[in-house]
């Protein structure tokens, strides 16, 4: 089982005001490691619920941000230089599988073009470990279940899974002819407070209190391997201290026999229906949905099924959170933080540290 990182950890996040960098930040800061997160608050989605998460995270003083576009190499370099990371996660990125349908230049600048300033940034500037973020969504059309990270990526069904795909690809050839020790996380259908408002579970509670339909696409079909926010974070904190190539392979594991670069799932290997997912949020709100049937969207999978099993191998750690008692900490947070207009309250009674 792996040890937590020295307290003196100097960590960069890039995409600290999405929803995983500020939870991770938060867990960080919490372990007493210093944080330097950059974003660049991108419209995708309201920034102004970027710029909350931030405030909330410059309470503790262990955090610098700075506003910073990945996409600026220039910038990104000196930031990196100054702040002498030890450590690296890298989280920013163009989400969203149906938006990429419609934008899809997004999602080379952001998620390929981007992470490639990652990738030239940590040759120059060496790091202990760089993690990055990639998405089940590169699983495709894979229809052997739980995935396994040793399975083909190679049928991806959006151009957002197959920029996640393309990124680990080009982060293998970093890691082997340069030696920077990498690992990939593919991150399942995280949920929880602070979340992302696109994500349909957001839409789903926001519908519902304001008494009207919710989109169910696929006519309610579709499984998730519904992920809360906790176990996720947690899971990346603990394989900070596990770094490719310090070690040897476990059993399944997708190590590359060239190079210290490794993908790792993290999901809670128990998939949901949509129809349960939704009579649980039913349940957290005492209320009902109205359901408005749609047919599959396209590019979206019909089931995502994580294995656990090399997670829990290199940690000891499985996500476990059951599904009520997330669903019941988003319902809560969103009657706490979200007004009726659509803003977000920073509250005292939510501390960093």
């Amino acid at each position: 089982m792996s040890q937590t990182p020295p307290i003196t950890s100097r960590v960069l996040i890039t995409g600290v005001a999405g929803f995983v960098g500020y939870h991770l930040a938060q867990r960080l800061l919490s372990a007493g490691h210093y944080v330097l997160g950059v974003d660049n608050f991108s419209d995708y989605y309201d920034p102004a619920l970027k710029r909350a998460r931030v405030d909330q995270l410059k309470r503790c003083e262990r955090f610098e941000f700075e506003t910073l576009d990945i996409a600026d190499m220039g910038r990104l370099s000196k930031t990196w230089e100054l702040f002498k990371p030890n450590i690296a996660i890298h989280l920013a990125a163009q989400a969203g599988v149906r938006n990429s349908i419609d934008n899809p230049r997004d999602y080379v600048n952001a998620n390929i073009v981007g992470s490639f300033n990652v990738f030239e940034t940590a040759r120059t500037f060496p790091v202990d470990h760089l993690l990055i973020a990639s998405s089940s969504s590169v699983y495709g059309a894979n229809q052997s279940m739980p995935f396994q990270e040793t399975d083909a990526v190679a049928t991806p069904q959006s151009l957002y899974a197959a920029s996640k795909a393309s990124t680990e690809l080009i982060g293998h050839s970093y890691a082997h002819l340069y030696g920077t020790p990498m690992t990939f996380f593919r991150f399942f259908t995280v949920y929880g407070p602070w979340g992302r408002p696109d994500m349909a579970y957001f839409k789903f509670v926001k519908s519902i209190l304001e008494d009207r339909p919710i989109d169910v696409y696929n006519y309610g079909r579709n499984s998730r391997d519904f992920t809360y926010i906790d176990d996720l974070v947690q899971a990346v904190e603990l394989l900070i201290d596990v770094i490719p190539g310090r070690g040897p392979a476990v059993i399944g594991d997708s190590l590359s026999p060239i190079a210290p670069h490794r993908v790792v799932n993290i999901g809670q290997a128990d998939p949901v229906g949509l129809m349960d997912f939704i009579s649980g949020i039913e349940r957290a709100l005492g209320r009902s949905a109205e359901l408005n049937m749609l047919p599959p969207q396209p590019g979206d999978v019909e089931v995502t099924f994580a294995s656990s099993q090399l997670l829990h191998s290199l940690t000891g750690f499985r996500p476990n959170t059951p599904l009520a008692t997330g669903v019941k900490q988003f319902t809560e947070w969103y009657h706490r933080y979200v007004r009726k207009d659509g803003t977000y309250r920073i509250s005292d009674e939510e501390s960093v540290v």
